[in-house]
Protein backbone atom coordinates (compact mmCIF):
# COMPACT_ATOMS: atom_id res chain seq x y z
CA UNK A 1 0.00 0.00 0.00
CA UNK A 2 3.09 2.25 0.47
CA UNK A 3 4.34 1.77 -2.72
CA UNK A 4 1.18 2.54 -4.76
CA UNK A 5 0.52 5.06 -2.10
CA UNK A 6 3.86 7.01 -3.18
CA UNK A 7 3.71 6.39 -7.05
CA UNK A 8 -0.25 8.11 -6.71
CA UNK A 9 1.72 10.93 -5.06
CA UNK A 10 4.13 11.44 -7.96
CA UNK A 11 1.52 11.17 -10.35
CA UNK A 12 -0.71 13.17 -8.83
CA UNK A 13 2.21 15.66 -7.75
CA UNK A 14 3.20 16.09 -11.79
CA UNK A 15 -0.53 17.03 -12.97
CA UNK A 16 -0.51 19.73 -9.88
CA UNK A 17 2.29 20.72 -11.16
CA UNK A 18 1.64 21.66 -15.01
CA UNK A 19 -1.58 23.15 -13.18
CA UNK A 20 0.71 26.01 -11.50
CA UNK A 21 3.17 26.64 -14.72
CA UNK A 22 0.47 26.87 -16.87
CA UNK A 23 -1.30 29.73 -13.98
CA UNK A 24 0.70 32.70 -15.66
CA UNK A 25 -0.86 32.01 -19.36
CA UNK A 26 -4.10 32.18 -18.08
CA UNK A 27 -4.47 35.88 -17.91
CA UNK A 28 -7.61 35.92 -20.13
CA UNK A 29 -10.73 34.40 -20.84
CA UNK A 30 -10.11 32.96 -23.86
CA UNK A 31 -6.61 31.51 -22.65
CA UNK A 32 -8.35 29.81 -19.72
CA UNK A 33 -10.95 28.69 -21.35
CA UNK A 34 -10.10 27.44 -24.61
CA UNK A 35 -6.45 28.00 -24.68
CA UNK A 36 -6.17 30.55 -27.08
CA UNK A 37 -7.03 27.64 -29.96
CA UNK A 38 -3.63 26.36 -30.11
CA UNK A 39 -4.04 22.68 -29.55
CA UNK A 40 -1.88 20.07 -32.28
CA UNK A 41 -3.28 17.19 -33.35
CA UNK A 42 -2.44 14.85 -30.61
CA UNK A 43 -3.55 17.14 -27.99
CA UNK A 44 -6.51 17.40 -29.33
CA UNK A 45 -7.55 13.71 -30.03
CA UNK A 46 -6.34 12.22 -26.90
CA UNK A 47 -7.73 15.19 -24.85
CA UNK A 48 -10.84 14.60 -26.66
CA UNK A 49 -11.09 10.92 -25.87
CA UNK A 50 -9.40 11.19 -22.17
CA UNK A 51 -12.15 13.92 -21.07
CA UNK A 52 -14.99 12.00 -23.04
CA UNK A 53 -14.42 8.40 -21.17
CA UNK A 54 -13.76 9.62 -17.50
CA UNK A 55 -14.05 7.29 -14.56
CA UNK A 56 -16.81 5.50 -16.32
CA UNK A 57 -14.37 3.15 -18.93
CA UNK A 58 -12.27 1.52 -16.05
CA UNK A 59 -15.45 1.21 -13.56
CA UNK A 60 -18.76 1.69 -14.75
CA UNK A 61 -18.08 -0.60 -18.21
CA UNK A 62 -16.44 -3.29 -16.66
CA UNK A 63 -19.02 -3.08 -14.54
CA UNK A 64 -21.70 -3.65 -16.74
CA UNK A 65 -20.16 -5.83 -18.29
CA UNK A 66 -19.56 -7.80 -15.13
CA UNK A 67 -23.25 -8.80 -14.69
CA UNK A 68 -22.92 -11.49 -17.18
CA UNK A 69 -25.40 -12.05 -19.52
CA UNK A 70 -27.35 -9.26 -20.01
CA UNK A 71 -25.00 -6.89 -18.84
CA UNK A 72 -22.31 -8.14 -21.21
CA UNK A 73 -24.41 -7.68 -24.13
CA UNK A 74 -25.42 -4.27 -22.86
CA UNK A 75 -21.94 -3.24 -22.83
CA UNK A 76 -20.87 -4.66 -26.06
CA UNK A 77 -24.04 -2.85 -27.59
CA UNK A 78 -22.98 0.35 -25.07
CA UNK A 79 -19.55 0.21 -27.02
CA UNK A 80 -20.65 -0.65 -30.27
CA UNK A 81 -22.93 2.84 -30.12
CA UNK A 82 -20.00 5.63 -28.07
CA UNK A 83 -17.56 3.54 -31.47
CA UNK A 84 -20.12 5.02 -34.20
CA UNK A 85 -20.69 8.61 -32.41
CA UNK A 86 -17.13 9.30 -32.14
CA UNK A 87 -16.43 8.65 -35.56
CA UNK A 88 -19.56 10.63 -36.46
CA UNK A 89 -18.60 13.36 -34.40
CA UNK A 90 -14.74 13.76 -35.89
CA UNK A 91 -15.83 13.34 -39.28
CA UNK A 92 -19.04 15.64 -39.93
CA UNK A 93 -19.35 18.15 -36.65
CA UNK A 94 -15.35 18.87 -35.78
CA UNK A 95 -14.34 20.71 -38.29
CA UNK A 96 -17.12 22.38 -39.49
CA UNK A 97 -17.48 23.27 -36.03
CA UNK A 98 -14.12 24.48 -35.67
CA UNK A 99 -14.61 27.31 -38.62
CA UNK A 100 -17.71 28.17 -38.10
CA UNK A 101 -16.94 28.97 -34.29
CA UNK A 102 -14.55 31.22 -35.16
CA UNK A 103 -16.34 32.97 -38.22
CA UNK A 104 -19.21 33.14 -36.18
CA UNK A 105 -18.09 35.93 -33.70
CA UNK A 106 -14.86 33.59 -32.55
CA UNK A 107 -16.79 32.50 -30.17
CA UNK A 108 -14.82 30.45 -27.30
CA UNK A 109 -17.98 28.52 -25.47
CA UNK A 110 -20.99 26.49 -27.41
CA UNK A 111 -23.41 29.44 -25.64
CA UNK A 112 -21.33 31.91 -27.36
CA UNK A 113 -21.82 30.23 -30.37
CA UNK A 114 -25.44 29.33 -30.23
CA UNK A 115 -26.01 33.36 -29.54
CA UNK A 116 -23.71 34.40 -32.17
CA UNK A 117 -25.13 32.31 -34.91
CA UNK A 118 -28.52 32.99 -34.00
CA UNK A 119 -28.23 37.13 -33.62
CA UNK A 120 -29.90 36.39 -30.37
CA UNK A 121 -30.03 39.68 -28.47
CA UNK A 122 -32.93 38.55 -26.19
CA UNK A 123 -30.26 36.33 -24.61
CA UNK A 124 -32.39 32.92 -24.08
CA UNK A 125 -30.26 30.91 -26.16
CA UNK A 126 -26.77 31.73 -23.78
CA UNK A 127 -28.71 31.77 -20.41
CA UNK A 128 -30.82 28.23 -20.93
CA UNK A 129 -27.83 26.41 -21.95
CA UNK A 130 -25.98 27.70 -19.81
CA UNK A 131 -28.01 26.74 -17.01
CA UNK A 132 -28.47 23.36 -18.42
CA UNK A 133 -24.52 22.94 -18.63
CA UNK A 134 -24.45 23.77 -14.88
CA UNK A 135 -27.40 20.80 -13.90
CA UNK A 136 -26.46 18.39 -15.93
CA UNK A 137 -22.23 18.34 -15.19
CA UNK A 138 -23.17 18.53 -11.68
CA UNK A 139 -24.62 15.21 -12.01
CA UNK A 140 -21.40 14.75 -14.32
CA UNK A 141 -18.99 15.43 -12.36
CA UNK A 142 -20.39 13.43 -9.25
CA UNK A 143 -19.85 10.57 -11.06
CA UNK A 144 -16.06 11.10 -11.47
CA UNK A 145 -15.88 12.32 -7.66
CA UNK A 146 -18.09 8.49 -6.88
CA UNK A 147 -15.38 7.01 -9.02
CA UNK A 148 -12.36 8.86 -6.90
CA UNK A 149 -14.46 7.54 -4.09
CA UNK A 150 -14.37 4.17 -4.81
CA UNK A 151 -10.77 3.96 -5.95
CA UNK A 152 -9.64 4.77 -2.71
CA UNK A 153 -11.79 2.59 -0.74
CA UNK A 154 -10.53 -0.42 -2.58
CA UNK A 155 -6.91 -0.06 -2.67
CA UNK A 156 -6.36 1.87 0.92
CA UNK A 157 -9.70 1.00 2.44
CA UNK A 158 -10.27 4.84 3.36
CA UNK A 159 -13.59 5.47 4.16
CA UNK A 160 -15.66 6.95 0.73
CA UNK A 161 -16.27 9.86 1.53
CA UNK A 162 -12.16 11.00 2.65
CA UNK A 163 -11.24 9.29 -0.49
CA UNK A 164 -13.77 11.19 -2.54
CA UNK A 165 -12.55 14.37 -1.12
CA UNK A 166 -8.66 13.64 -1.27
CA UNK A 167 -9.47 12.51 -5.76
CA UNK A 168 -11.59 16.25 -5.70
CA UNK A 169 -9.03 18.43 -3.56
CA UNK A 170 -6.30 17.51 -6.70
CA UNK A 171 -8.75 17.81 -9.29
CA UNK A 172 -9.50 21.38 -8.01
CA UNK A 173 -6.23 22.67 -7.31
CA UNK A 174 -5.15 21.73 -10.91
CA UNK A 175 -8.04 23.09 -12.49
CA UNK A 176 -8.57 26.24 -10.99
CA UNK A 177 -4.38 26.81 -11.78
CA UNK A 178 -3.71 26.27 -15.03
CA UNK A 179 -7.05 26.47 -16.68
CA UNK A 180 -7.32 24.87 -20.64
CA UNK A 181 -4.13 23.97 -20.92
CA UNK A 182 -3.01 22.52 -18.11
CA UNK A 183 -6.64 20.19 -18.67
CA UNK A 184 -5.38 19.32 -22.23
CA UNK A 185 -2.04 18.38 -21.62
CA UNK A 186 -2.65 16.24 -18.63
CA UNK A 187 -5.26 14.67 -20.59
CA UNK A 188 -3.28 13.83 -23.24
CA UNK A 189 -0.25 12.22 -19.98
CA UNK A 190 -3.96 10.35 -18.43
CA UNK A 191 -4.79 9.38 -22.15
CA UNK A 192 -1.38 7.24 -22.90
CA UNK A 193 -1.72 5.78 -19.15
CA UNK A 194 -5.57 4.36 -19.46
CA UNK A 195 -4.71 3.09 -23.18
CA UNK A 196 -1.75 1.24 -21.29
CA UNK A 197 -3.44 -0.09 -18.52
CA UNK A 198 -6.37 -1.33 -20.31
CA UNK A 199 -4.51 -3.09 -22.90
CA UNK A 200 -2.02 -5.00 -20.04
CA UNK A 201 -4.98 -5.54 -17.22
CA UNK A 202 -6.97 -7.96 -19.92
CA UNK A 203 -4.29 -9.65 -21.28
CA UNK A 204 -2.71 -10.64 -18.48
CA UNK A 205 -6.45 -11.76 -16.60
CA UNK A 206 -6.33 -13.95 -20.09
CA UNK A 207 -3.36 -15.91 -19.18
CA UNK A 208 -4.08 -16.11 -15.72
CA UNK A 209 -6.63 -18.65 -15.96
CA UNK A 210 -5.87 -20.65 -19.20
CA UNK A 211 -6.58 -18.09 -22.12
CA UNK A 212 -9.40 -18.83 -23.98
CA UNK A 213 -10.55 -22.01 -23.12
CA UNK A 214 -10.45 -21.20 -19.43
CA UNK A 215 -12.19 -18.09 -20.03
CA UNK A 216 -15.02 -20.17 -21.50
CA UNK A 217 -15.42 -22.83 -18.97
CA UNK A 218 -15.33 -20.52 -16.00
CA UNK A 219 -18.15 -18.74 -17.09
CA UNK A 220 -20.17 -21.93 -18.53
CA UNK A 221 -20.09 -22.75 -14.55
CA UNK A 222 -21.70 -20.14 -13.42
CA UNK A 223 -24.98 -20.06 -15.76
CA UNK A 224 -25.98 -22.61 -18.08
CA UNK A 225 -26.44 -20.23 -20.80
CA UNK A 226 -23.89 -18.98 -23.31
CA UNK A 227 -22.59 -15.82 -23.10
CA UNK A 228 -24.78 -13.61 -24.96
CA UNK A 229 -24.36 -10.94 -28.22
CA UNK A 230 -27.91 -10.06 -27.67
CA UNK A 231 -29.89 -8.78 -24.42
CA UNK A 232 -32.89 -11.04 -23.97
CA UNK A 233 -35.66 -11.01 -22.30
CA UNK A 234 -37.91 -14.59 -21.88
CA UNK A 235 -35.58 -15.55 -24.72
CA UNK A 236 -36.30 -13.03 -27.13
CA UNK A 237 -34.00 -9.69 -27.84
CA UNK A 238 -34.57 -7.03 -25.57
CA UNK A 239 -35.48 -4.36 -28.31
CA UNK A 240 -35.73 -1.57 -25.54
CA UNK A 241 -32.31 -2.19 -23.80
CA UNK A 242 -30.45 -2.95 -27.33
CA UNK A 243 -31.86 0.50 -28.41
CA UNK A 244 -30.50 2.18 -25.04
CA UNK A 245 -26.99 1.04 -25.86
CA UNK A 246 -26.67 2.34 -29.14
CA UNK A 247 -28.42 5.16 -28.39
CA UNK A 248 -25.22 6.36 -26.28
CA UNK A 249 -23.94 7.35 -29.80
CA UNK A 250 -26.66 10.17 -30.16
CA UNK A 251 -24.70 11.80 -27.07
CA UNK A 252 -21.31 12.98 -28.42
CA UNK A 253 -22.76 15.43 -30.70
CA UNK A 254 -23.94 17.41 -27.65
CA UNK A 255 -21.62 16.98 -25.23
CA UNK A 256 -19.71 20.70 -24.13
CA UNK A 257 -16.25 18.96 -22.77
CA UNK A 258 -15.46 17.11 -26.36
CA UNK A 259 -16.99 19.91 -28.31
CA UNK A 260 -14.30 22.19 -27.11
CA UNK A 261 -11.68 20.20 -27.83
CA UNK A 262 -12.68 20.83 -31.52
CA UNK A 263 -13.33 24.92 -31.20
CA UNK A 264 -9.42 24.82 -29.62
CA UNK A 265 -7.51 23.15 -32.47
CA UNK A 266 -5.00 25.31 -34.18
CA UNK A 267 -5.96 24.47 -37.82
CA UNK A 268 -8.84 22.75 -39.30
CA UNK A 269 -6.46 20.97 -41.60
CA UNK A 270 -5.28 18.73 -38.28
CA UNK A 271 -8.68 17.29 -37.60
CA UNK A 272 -8.13 14.11 -40.06
CA UNK A 273 -4.93 13.51 -38.14
CA UNK A 274 -6.92 13.96 -34.90
CA UNK A 275 -9.43 11.58 -36.24
CA UNK A 276 -7.49 8.85 -36.61
CA UNK A 277 -5.83 8.71 -33.22
CA UNK A 278 -9.09 9.08 -31.28
CA UNK A 279 -10.38 6.35 -33.37
CA UNK A 280 -7.43 3.40 -32.74
CA UNK A 281 -7.65 4.87 -28.86
CA UNK A 282 -11.27 4.40 -28.40
CA UNK A 283 -11.70 0.91 -30.31
CA UNK A 284 -8.45 -0.23 -27.90
CA UNK A 285 -9.75 1.27 -24.80
CA UNK A 286 -13.41 0.41 -24.97
CA UNK A 287 -12.81 -3.49 -26.09
CA UNK A 288 -10.46 -3.79 -23.43
CA UNK A 289 -12.76 -2.55 -21.14
CA UNK A 290 -15.59 -4.92 -21.78
CA UNK A 291 -13.12 -7.93 -21.76
CA UNK A 292 -12.02 -6.53 -17.96
CA UNK A 293 -15.83 -6.44 -17.24
CA UNK A 294 -15.90 -10.34 -18.65
CA UNK A 295 -12.58 -11.67 -17.53
CA UNK A 296 -12.94 -10.64 -14.06
CA UNK A 297 -16.44 -12.15 -13.69
CA UNK A 298 -15.10 -15.40 -14.35
CA UNK A 299 -11.66 -14.80 -12.06
CA UNK A 300 -13.65 -13.37 -8.95
CA UNK A 301 -17.71 -14.23 -9.63
CA UNK A 302 -18.86 -13.33 -6.79
CA UNK A 303 -17.20 -9.48 -5.93
CA UNK A 304 -20.01 -7.66 -4.16
CA UNK A 305 -19.94 -4.67 -6.12
CA UNK A 306 -18.91 -5.40 -10.23
CA UNK A 307 -17.54 -1.49 -10.47
CA UNK A 308 -14.14 -2.42 -8.83
CA UNK A 309 -13.46 -5.42 -10.87
CA UNK A 310 -10.88 -3.91 -12.81
CA UNK A 311 -8.94 -2.42 -9.52
CA UNK A 312 -9.30 -6.54 -7.99
CA UNK A 313 -8.08 -7.77 -11.15
CA UNK A 314 -4.96 -5.43 -10.77
CA UNK A 315 -4.41 -6.39 -6.75
CA UNK A 316 -4.19 -9.74 -7.60
CA UNK A 317 -2.26 -10.10 -10.88
CA UNK A 318 0.42 -7.66 -10.18
CA UNK A 319 3.18 -6.77 -7.86
CA UNK A 320 2.61 -3.46 -5.75
CA UNK A 321 4.87 -1.29 -7.97
CA UNK A 322 2.83 -2.45 -11.33
CA UNK A 323 -0.45 -2.19 -9.40
CA UNK A 324 0.36 1.33 -8.59
CA UNK A 325 1.24 2.20 -12.00
CA UNK A 326 -2.05 0.28 -13.43
CA UNK A 327 -4.09 1.97 -10.99
CA UNK A 328 -2.96 5.46 -11.96
CA UNK A 329 -5.45 5.07 -15.03
CA UNK A 330 -8.16 5.18 -13.01
CA UNK A 331 -6.60 8.54 -11.25
CA UNK A 332 -6.23 9.55 -14.77
CA UNK A 333 -9.98 9.00 -16.47
CA UNK A 334 -11.43 10.54 -13.22
CA UNK A 335 -9.18 13.99 -13.27
CA UNK A 336 -9.33 13.97 -17.08
CA UNK A 337 -12.96 14.28 -17.68
CA UNK A 338 -13.84 15.90 -14.54
CA UNK A 339 -11.48 19.16 -14.98
CA UNK A 340 -12.64 19.14 -18.53
CA UNK A 341 -16.05 19.43 -17.13
CA UNK A 342 -15.43 21.93 -14.35
CA UNK A 343 -13.55 24.22 -16.60
CA UNK A 344 -16.67 23.82 -19.13
CA UNK A 345 -18.80 24.55 -16.19
CA UNK A 346 -16.40 27.81 -15.02
CA UNK A 347 -16.76 29.01 -18.38
CA UNK A 348 -20.67 28.71 -18.46
CA UNK A 349 -21.20 30.66 -15.00
CA UNK A 350 -18.49 33.27 -15.88
CA UNK A 351 -19.06 33.93 -19.55
CA UNK A 352 -23.02 33.03 -20.11
CA UNK A 353 -24.17 33.83 -16.75
CA UNK A 354 -22.33 36.10 -14.61
CA UNK A 355 -21.50 38.21 -17.18
CA UNK A 356 -25.03 38.18 -19.04
CA UNK A 357 -27.00 38.77 -16.17
CA UNK A 358 -24.85 41.60 -13.97
CA UNK A 359 -23.76 42.97 -17.78
CA UNK A 360 -19.98 42.67 -17.07
CA UNK A 361 -17.53 42.96 -19.34
CA UNK A 362 -15.31 39.75 -20.18
CA UNK A 363 -12.36 40.72 -20.53
CA UNK A 364 -9.60 40.94 -18.01
CA UNK A 365 -8.19 38.85 -14.79
CA UNK A 366 -11.52 39.79 -12.71
CA UNK A 367 -13.41 37.57 -15.07
CA UNK A 368 -10.83 34.41 -14.74
CA UNK A 369 -11.44 34.99 -11.22
CA UNK A 370 -14.98 34.37 -11.29
CA UNK A 371 -14.01 31.15 -13.28
CA UNK A 372 -11.94 29.82 -10.74
CA UNK A 373 -14.47 30.42 -8.00
CA UNK A 374 -16.82 28.74 -9.83
CA UNK A 375 -14.69 25.84 -10.34
CA UNK A 376 -14.91 25.71 -6.16
CA UNK A 377 -18.48 25.94 -6.27
CA UNK A 378 -19.38 23.28 -8.80
CA UNK A 379 -17.28 21.08 -7.06
CA UNK A 380 -18.59 21.42 -3.94
CA UNK A 381 -22.03 20.91 -5.30
CA UNK A 382 -21.06 17.27 -6.64
CA UNK A 383 -19.49 16.32 -3.99
CA UNK A 384 -22.58 16.54 -1.94
CA UNK A 385 -24.31 14.55 -4.98
CA UNK A 386 -21.90 11.71 -4.77
CA UNK A 387 -22.20 11.23 -1.19
CA UNK A 388 -23.28 8.08 -0.88
CA UNK A 389 -21.24 5.23 -1.10
CA UNK A 390 -23.28 3.08 -3.26
CA UNK A 391 -23.74 5.84 -6.55
CA UNK A 392 -23.68 3.99 -9.74
CA UNK A 393 -21.00 5.73 -11.82
CA UNK A 394 -22.64 3.86 -15.14
CA UNK A 395 -26.07 5.23 -14.11
CA UNK A 396 -24.62 9.17 -13.29
CA UNK A 397 -22.91 9.44 -16.47
CA UNK A 398 -25.86 7.96 -17.76
CA UNK A 399 -28.08 10.84 -16.73
CA UNK A 400 -25.82 13.57 -17.55
CA UNK A 401 -24.61 12.16 -21.19
CA UNK A 402 -28.13 11.96 -22.22
CA UNK A 403 -28.97 15.19 -20.52
CA UNK A 404 -26.35 17.15 -23.04
CA UNK A 405 -27.08 14.38 -25.89
CA UNK A 406 -31.39 15.26 -25.82
CA UNK A 407 -30.67 19.28 -25.25
CA UNK A 408 -27.23 20.54 -27.25
CA UNK A 409 -27.12 17.11 -29.65
CA UNK A 410 -29.72 18.33 -32.41
CA UNK A 411 -28.72 21.76 -31.74
CA UNK A 412 -25.29 21.68 -32.89
CA UNK A 413 -26.26 19.18 -35.30
CA UNK A 414 -28.64 21.58 -37.20
CA UNK A 415 -26.88 24.92 -36.46
CA UNK A 416 -23.96 23.66 -38.53
CA UNK A 417 -25.75 21.95 -41.22
CA UNK A 418 -29.27 23.27 -41.52
CA UNK A 419 -29.47 26.59 -43.23
CA UNK A 420 -32.74 27.38 -42.72
CA UNK A 421 -32.80 26.78 -38.51
CA UNK A 422 -34.13 30.13 -36.92
CA UNK A 423 -33.93 31.65 -33.21
CA UNK A 424 -37.57 30.26 -32.72
CA UNK A 425 -36.54 26.74 -33.24
CA UNK A 426 -33.22 26.56 -31.88
CA UNK A 427 -34.70 27.90 -28.24
CA UNK A 428 -37.86 25.43 -28.72
CA UNK A 429 -35.59 22.77 -29.63
CA UNK A 430 -33.42 22.93 -26.64
CA UNK A 431 -35.73 23.60 -24.47
CA UNK A 432 -38.29 20.64 -25.73
CA UNK A 433 -35.01 18.17 -25.89
CA UNK A 434 -33.63 19.02 -21.83
CA UNK A 435 -37.30 19.25 -20.70
CA UNK A 436 -38.13 15.87 -22.53
CA UNK A 437 -34.95 14.34 -21.09
CA UNK A 438 -35.34 14.89 -17.73
CA UNK A 439 -39.03 13.58 -17.53
CA UNK A 440 -38.07 10.59 -19.34
CA UNK A 441 -35.65 9.76 -16.71
CA UNK A 442 -38.01 10.05 -13.72
CA UNK A 443 -40.40 7.62 -15.35
CA UNK A 444 -40.51 4.11 -15.44
CA UNK A 445 -41.74 0.79 -16.88
CA UNK A 446 -42.81 0.08 -20.68
CA UNK A 447 -41.72 2.14 -23.00
CA UNK A 448 -40.02 4.61 -20.65
CA UNK A 449 -37.60 2.18 -19.86
CA UNK A 450 -35.53 3.34 -23.08
CA UNK A 451 -33.05 5.46 -22.67
CA UNK A 452 -34.10 9.02 -22.08
CA UNK A 453 -31.55 10.26 -24.86
CA UNK A 454 -33.27 8.67 -27.64
CA UNK A 455 -36.72 10.62 -26.95
CA UNK A 456 -35.35 13.62 -26.26
CA UNK A 457 -33.03 13.73 -29.01
CA UNK A 458 -36.35 13.21 -31.80
CA UNK A 459 -38.63 15.71 -29.81
CA UNK A 460 -36.07 17.97 -30.06
CA UNK A 461 -35.19 17.63 -33.61
CA UNK A 462 -38.70 17.18 -34.37
CA UNK A 463 -39.43 20.90 -32.80
CA UNK A 464 -36.62 22.56 -34.25
CA UNK A 465 -37.85 21.60 -37.61
CA UNK A 466 -41.38 22.61 -36.90
CA UNK A 467 -40.71 25.72 -35.57
CA UNK A 468 -38.15 26.70 -38.01
CA UNK A 469 -40.47 26.56 -40.79
CA UNK A 470 -42.93 28.47 -38.96
CA UNK A 471 -40.42 31.32 -38.63
CA UNK A 472 -38.16 33.35 -40.75
CA UNK A 473 -34.11 33.19 -40.67
CA UNK A 474 -32.56 36.70 -40.99
CA UNK A 475 -30.64 37.17 -44.35
CA UNK A 476 -27.37 37.82 -42.10
CA UNK A 477 -27.49 34.31 -40.24
CA UNK A 478 -27.80 32.64 -44.05
CA UNK A 479 -25.33 34.71 -45.32
CA UNK A 480 -23.07 34.09 -42.42
CA UNK A 481 -23.96 29.99 -43.01
CA UNK A 482 -23.15 30.21 -46.87
CA UNK A 483 -19.66 32.17 -46.05
CA UNK A 484 -18.76 29.00 -43.52
CA UNK A 485 -19.80 26.19 -46.04
CA UNK A 486 -17.92 28.19 -48.85
CA UNK A 487 -14.46 27.92 -46.28
CA UNK A 488 -14.59 24.13 -46.15
CA UNK A 489 -13.58 24.32 -50.01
Amino acid sequence: MIIIAGIFAIYLGIMVWIGIRNYSRTDTLSQYILGGRKLNSWVTAMSAQASDMSGWLLIGLPGTAYVVYTGTSEAIWTAVGLLTGTYLNWLFVAKRLRKYTQISGDSITLPDFFENRFRDGSKILRVVSGIFIIIFFMVYTASQFASGGKLFNTIFGIDYIWGMLIGAGIILLYTALGGFNAVCLTDTIMGITMFIALIVVPVVGMLSIGGSAGLASRLSSLTPESLGFFPKESGHINALLLASSLGWGLGYFGQPHILARFMAIQSPDEIRKSRVIAMVWVIVTLTAAVAVGVIGKAMFPDLADGETVYMVMINKLFDPVVAGLLMTAILAAIMSTASSQLLVSAASVSRDLYATIFRKSTEGASIVWVSRITVIAVAAIAIILAMNPDSSVFDLVSCAWGGFGAAFGPMILFSLFWRRMTLPGAAAGMIAGGAADIFWYNMSGGIFDIYEIIPGFIISSAVIIAVSLCTEVPKEITDEFDSVKKAEF
